[in-house]
């Protein structure tokens, strides 16, 4: 069997941790019991490994475990979280403020609910990637309910001010919401000092089983039966998620978040250093390239570059048998065109169009960076040989790129 490319595209999805999948093991044979089978000690078993992974979430993000409802994903609780809120305060205002650069589970579920009634502002972002906190507070009205703010762009890494934002929500009682997805165990997350009131996570990102996630709702929300659940049944997860747990893959989930609350902080470091010394190899070594998204705050293992004068399918199709990268978001990978969060940034479109996504992961070694830093010099040159722009921009000619 031919030797697989470098994996460099970490926030589509990362690879289960060894450890993840040895704890996950006994409940796919042995402890296979419904966590909602309350009586026998299959059912018992199964309840109490569920409860430890929900511990285990909850701890990451420092929150009670009763205020961790476990989803299907992100995209599930991005849909829990803004549709079931939206129709819980209904009666409170029907509009909703987010950005036009979020994930598009948050996107797309504003753009059904504008559908049934509801007003959807989508704010702007500069050139670096991030929404102003003033933009958000002048968005603001008397009817709005909600503001839904990514913690870090699972395309340009960039991080937005969530304390802020979070400080004019709190201020007037607008449910904050927050997909982390993206970059939780490496990045600053306090829901307390941030006054995020709903965040959405994903196993899948943090080396855990794919089809898991969650949703944290505090206890006040609770309270008040936000968010409406979406799921009805048998009324599991306090009755915000009804269906039969994904035992497996809250285990999962548990070990992963655990993995990552102990060693995130470290890996953070680790991975930032990994990839400045790609960003500077491309840089030093290519001419007409720049870098997309601002440099810091940014998510460690993200860095997104585009290379001009070369056509950006070729340059991902050459690249792809030494390295797996892409040019945009994985849940955008069925649309043509470039990234709808560089054209958000201001960045043209031949420039978007010829963009690459290095994701840094756990298993990211020096070796694997020089050895994409050569690939991607390589293919680049080669790919500008044959381009005429490149040939009249090199003789002196105007060239509008």
């Amino acid at each position: 069997m031919a030797e697989m490319p470098i994996y460099m595209d970490h926030h589509a999805t990362t690879p289960v941790d060894a450890r993840v999948v040895e704890a996950m093991l006994p409940y796919l044979s042995d402890r296979f019991g419904n966590a909602s089978s309350k009586v026998h000690a299959h059912g018992k078993a199964a309840r109490d490994a569920v409860e430890a992974g929900r511990a285990q979430v909850a701890a990451l993000i420092g929150v009670s475990p009763e205020e961790v409802i476990f989803t299907s994903g992100a995209t599930e609780s991005d849909n829990l979280a803004i549709a079931g809120t939206a129709r819980a305060r209904a009666s409170d205002g029907k509009h909703i403020v987010t950005v036009r650069t979020e994930h598009k589970a948050v996107l797309d579920t504003c753009q059904a609910l504008e559908r049934e009634g509801w007003e959807v502002t989508r704010l702007d972002v500069d050139d670096r990637g991030l929404v102003s906190p003033e933009a958000v507070g002048a968005a603001l009205t008397d009817d709005t309910v909600m503001v839904s703010v990514m913690l870090a762009n699972n395309e340009v890494g960039v991080v937005q001010d969530l304390a802020a934002i979070g400080a004019l929500t709190a201020e007037r009682g607008i449910t904050f919401h927050c997909d982390a997805a993206q970059g939780v165990g490496y990045l600053p997350l306090s829901v307390e000092d941030m006054h995020i009131d709903l965040v959405s996570l994903s196993a899948h990102k943090m080396y855990g089983p794919k089809g898991v996630g969650a949703l944290y709702i505090p206890r006040g929300l609770q309270t008040r039966g936000i968010p409406a659940p979406q799921m009805h049944g048998g009324g599991h997860e306090r009755g915000f998620r009804s269906g039969t747990l994904n035992v497996p893959g809250v285990v999962g989930f548990g070990a992963a978040a655990a993995i990552m609350n102990d060693e995130g902080a470290a890996e953070a470091k680790r991975l930032a250093s990994l990839r400045n010394r790609l960003r500077r190899a491309l840089l030093d070594r290519l001419d007409e390239v720049r870098v997309n998204g601002g440099d810091a705050p940014r998510h460690p293992g993200n860095l997104n570059m585009s290379f001009g004068y070369v056509d950006g399918a070729a340059l991902l199709l050459e690249l792809c048998e030494v390295v797996s990268v892409s040019s945009g978001a994985a849940c955008s990978a069925a649309e043509a065109g470039p990234s709808y969060v560089l054209e958000a940034m201001g960045v043209p479109e031949d420039w978007g169009a010829a963009s690459v996504r290095f994701g840094l992961g756990r298993h990211t070694t020096e070796a694997e960076i020089e050895r994409v830093a050569d690939a991607v010099v390589d293919t680049v040159n080669g790919l500008r040989e044959r381009s005429p722009l490149w040939a009249a921009k090199q003789s002196g000619k105007p060239i509008d790129w």
